[in-house]
């Protein structure tokens, strides 16, 4: 018989400020453990020197973690021009050099090539996996290989800011799977200067806003206290961006048990991925089509 995980039945979404320092699993198992929470999961890892906007969530809301993760994001970050670094950013090594630096001008005219629908080369010492390898592993093995280009869309990207020649503050909104060190490395080249991240913060997620966000400071200083969980935000929060389609308890009770069920919709078209409320309180995710909600995910609320 498998061990039964302990802790407490608590759903909902924290949001966390991350400092630079602990991975986004280490903040995770401190959330976990300073709500006692039988469950908790993370909607997009933050690499350890990066900081800023981490969703954390606990219980049944780990079945929305999707419609956060899927969903677009945007980062502030700031480029060092005159250096390649192994890891694209600068807790690696520098690899190459170059004395020039660009102008203004010059940065502004080359972010429409890094706009709209790109393809995109992660950086060697990420997550992606190669054959079944991670990519960090190998590239820390000093093994050779070839990641391959991925599809990203970027929503915007802005220069901010210039503090001096060897820096620039940039602000990038995109979809799923982006890496901004490809993007400080992949323009550094454009521009004949090379380039890396020093300073990464993300600033929001999906339907969530840094300025929603809990110091990680906080979470020990307030664990275990009506206080922390009073910081919660709802389930449903995260599905903001979709159909909410209201329906009866009789329909409810249905879609508990994974079937389909009637529901009332204004705003779904046939074949959306919605959600079925009772009374405000989420029932389903799931596909709609003729009326009725097909579930995918039962919330057990």
């Amino acid at each position: 018989m498998a061990k039964r995980r302990k802790g407490r039945d608590i759903s909902g979404w924290l949001i966390v400020d991350k400092p630079a320092g602990p991975t986004s699993t280490a903040v995770v198992n401190k959330v976990r453990w300073a709500f006692d929470a039988k469950k908790a999961g993370h909607a997009g890892t933050l690499d350890p020197a990066a900081t800023g906007l981490l969703a954390v969530a606990l219980g049944e809301a780990t079945k929305t973690i999707p419609y956060v993760t899927d969903a677009d994001k945007a980062y502030r970050f700031t480029i060092r021009w005159g250096a390649a670094t192994n890891t694209d950013d600068a807790e690696g090594e520098v690899i190459a050099t170059a004395d020039t630096r660009p102008t203004d001008d010059q940065i502004r005219a080359a972010l429409p090539s890094f706009t709209g629908d790109i393809l995109q080369v992660p950086p060697k010492f990420s997550a992606v996996k190669i054959d079944g390898e991670r990519a960090y592993a190998l590239a820390r093995d000093d093994e050779k290989f070839e990641i391959a280009a991925r599809p990203l869309h970027v929503a915007a990207l802005q220069l901010i800011d210039r503090p001096d020649p060897d820096h620039a503050v940039l602000e990038m909104t995109c979809g799923k799977g982006g890496y901004v060190r490809s993007i400080a490395r992949d323009l550094g080249e454009t521009l004949g200067c090379l380039g890396h991240v020093t300073e990464l913060r993300r600033l929001w997620s999906g339907p969530f806003d840094l300025e929603d966000a809990v110091p990680f400071t906080t979470i020990e200083d307030e664990a275990r206290t009506e206080a922390l969980d009073s910081r919660l935000l709802p389930v449903a929060t995260a599905l903001a961006d979709l159909p909410e389609l209201p329906c009866s308890e009789l329909a409810a009770a249905r879609l508990r048990n994974g079937n389909p069920a009637e529901v009332l919709s204004s705003t779904a078209e046939f074949g959306d991925t919605a959600w079925a409320s009772h009374k405000g309180t989420p029932i389903a995710i799931g596909t709609y089509r003729a009326g009725s909600l097909h579930p995918a995910r039962v919330l057990n609320l």
